[in-house]
């Protein structure tokens, strides 16, 4: 018999959180909390909800109101049940996975203001035409490079011996984004039921790749002061997380850059403690202010502690597909074998590209830079116009606002804001177990013009939670 993935009932009732926000009838709220788990991913389709006297009990209200709440679910197409067998999560027709990896209704007119990734550099085409060019000589051999295109090894290293990281070819795995980075270091270095200092917010696919990897995260808190390094680094010391995953440089999505000295502090526990700091520099190269950058989280490791990945994605093109992980020739071979048997190895054409678009780089980065800077300000701008209640930090480089609202709304406010064209990140999707309701993640990756667009529709929607008598939709913003 085929294994079901399954919640529990106390598991759900920690996501779905504060989950009679969305006002209304209780079987009606119910419905719409879980059908936002399953449309912002942090409920995963096809997984067995629990039986309805279960989660009932565990909520503290009556059976018939779950069984209301599953048969609307199920009505809409967010759940499939057979007799005996339990209720799945699924979608109804239409629904398709976004850039974002939010589900969403197949409208193409959305401003989607959950992909926090810029459109490709004008020198795109060039480095194609260039890549097209020099495939020929590939031509002969079988294509398979499971660490990667030699030449594009070198030129990694080239980068990160030019930031001060002396770096050699030997030491680079070239992966499929930077987010194979983070899966392949998982599992090659993880078990099942481990502990995994995470950050608090952090990244959603990093926290979708922690939760395959069986892994139980334990928070680092990241707050308009800063990172919260002090509770965590006698456990780091003590040996408790084999592995740490951080974004030190323009926190996705907090904007935060983590200082040296804490930097130094988190090597130094991992020392002691014989661990390892996966350092995510996926937004390292995208400052947006003439502030000197701390140094690169590798430049003050001198026991290899650190393991770094990055990617093309946000700096160039996400089309691309092309990161890679910075770590010692001996862990780089036993990556590249984990790496072998996941895919062979990444696409030949799509590496020459990266290679061309990473020589362009001296004239390329300078202008996305200059690009991102005008959106940032833009977005800045209409935030503190349209939505005076909110608050928030400007970053000094990436590509997001991580916004405060003024009310635990996000979730809400993102179902309604899809009436008005604009798709959101909801701040829970940064989290785990129902937090951050306070906040979004707002990109600026796309032109100011829709980015001032975008604020003036989510103000509407703003509006209108705040016209009904509970400040809050009284029913689903989408209904299938």
């Amino acid at each position: 018999m085929e294994a079901v993935a399954r919640v529990g009932a106390p598991a759900l009732a920690r996501r779905l959180g504060d989950w009679r926000c969305t006002g209304g009838s209780d079987y009606v709220a119910l419905a719409a909390a879980v059908r936002g788990l399953i449309r912002d991913g942090r409920l995963a389709l096809g997984v067995r909800l629990p039986a309805e006297r279960l989660l009932a009990a565990e909520l503290a209200i009556s059976r018939t109101t779950v069984t209301a709440a599953y048969r609307l679910l199920r009505d809409q197409g967010y759940l499939r049940s057979r007799r005996g067998a339990g209720s799945d999560t699924a979608l109804p027709e239409g629904q398709r996975l976004s850039t974002s990896g939010l589900w969403a209704p197949d409208d193409e007119a959305l401003i989607d203001l959950g992909c926090a990734a810029p459109p490709p550099p004008a020198e795109l085409t060039a480095a194609a035409r260039q890549a097209a060019d020099e495939l020929a000589g590939y031509a002969t051999s079988h294509g398979y490079y499971p660490a990667g295109l030699p030449e594009l090894r070198s030129a990694i290293a080239d980068r990160f011996t030019a930031r001060g990281v002396p770096t050699g070819p030997a030491e680079i795995l070239v992966t499929s984004g930077a987010q194979q980075g983070l899966d392949l270091v998982l599992r090659l270095l993880t078990a099942p039921g481990e502990r995994i200092l995470v950050e608090s917010p952090s990244y959603p696919n990093a926290l979708t790749a922690l939760a395959a990897a069986r892994l139980r995260a334990d928070p680092v808190a990241v707050t308009d002061e800063g990172w919260d390094v002090e509770p965590v680094l006698p456990a780091i010391a003590a040996g408790r997380y084999r592995v740490t995953y951080l974004i030190p440089d323009f926190h996705n999505p907090t904007g935060a850059v983590l200082p040296e000295p804490q930097r130094a502090a988190l090597i130094a526990a991992a020392y002691r403690g014989g661990g390892l700091l996966v350092a995510d520099e996926t937004f390292a190269e995208l400052s947006l202010t003439d502030r000197p950058a701390p140094p690169p989280m590798a430049a003050l490791d001198r026991h290899r502690r650190v393991i770094t990945v990055g990617g093309m994605s946000k700096s160039y093109w996400g089309g691309l597909r092309v990161g890679w992980i910075r770590a010692t020739p001996a862990l780089i071979q036993r990556l590249a074998a984990v790496r072998a048997g996941v895919d062979m190895g990444g696409a030949v054409l799509d590496q020459l590209v990266a290679r061309a678009l990473l020589a362009r780089a001296a004239t390329t980065l300078p202008a996305r830079r200059e690009l991102l800077r005008t959106q940032r300000d833009a977005l800045v701008g209409a935030v503190r116009e349209h939505l005076p209640g909110a608050r928030f930090r400007v970053p000094d480089g990436g590509l997001c606002l991580w916004v405060e609202l003024d009310e635990p709304v996000a979730s809400a406010l993102a179902s309604a804001a899809e009436a008005y064209g604009v798709r959101l990140a909801p701040g829970p999707r940064f989290g785990t177990e129902g937090t951050f309701e306070r906040y979004l993640r707002l990109p600026f990756a796309r032109p100011a013009n829709e980015l001032v667009e975008a604020v003036r529709r989510i103000a509407a929607a703003r509006g209108d939670l705040d016209a009904l008598p509970s400040g809050r939709p009284a029913t689903p913003a989408v209904v299938a």
